[in-house]
């Protein structure tokens, strides 16, 4: 075993100094996006304890009128993907065509969807306890022309 010599002990602290710095920097500035250096706020928060929870969701209609779940399963397409691009599926609700058209592929044989839509159930919470109540937001809509 050798010992570290000087250089390499100035080396290692301004190491751990700069990753120090880098912390405090991110957790008074940062945003997710900069971690491991930033706040990561989806576990420093907490949500309102009377407000609703979110339940996103996609879903298809086929050409028999059945309505259909739309998952990674049966689109190759995640949950987490679709709600990372929400809002330009609600600005331009032609884009849902492309779960339509990974729909067909992933499930051969199955009827065509003839409309896909991004559906956000939204559940009661009071005092941090579910109510039982909810209701369904629809927030994009493709119907195939």
């Amino acid at each position: 075993m050798t010992d570290l010599t000087t250089r390499g002990r100035r080396v290692r602290l301004l190491a751990t100094l700069a990753g120090l710095l880098l912390l405090v920097a991110g957790t008074l500035f940062g945003q997710d996006d900069h971690f491991p250096f930033g706040p990561f706020r989806m576990y420093s928060t907490s949500p309102d304890p009377n407000g609703a929870a979110k339940d996103t969701r996609v879903e298809g209609v086929d050409e028999t009128g059945q309505v259909v779940a739309i998952t990674e399963a049966n689109s190759g397409i995640r949950r987490a993907e679709i709600e990372g691009q929400q809002q330009a599926y609600e600005q331009d609700p032609s884009r849902l065509s492309r779960i339509a058209d990974a729909y067909a592929e992933h499930t051969p044989g199955a009827p065509v969807l003839r409309e896909v839509r991004i559906v956000i159930r939204w559940h009661g919470i009071k005092d941090a306890r579910p109510t039982g109540t909810s209701y369904d937001e629809i927030v994009a809509d493709w119907t195939r022309p």
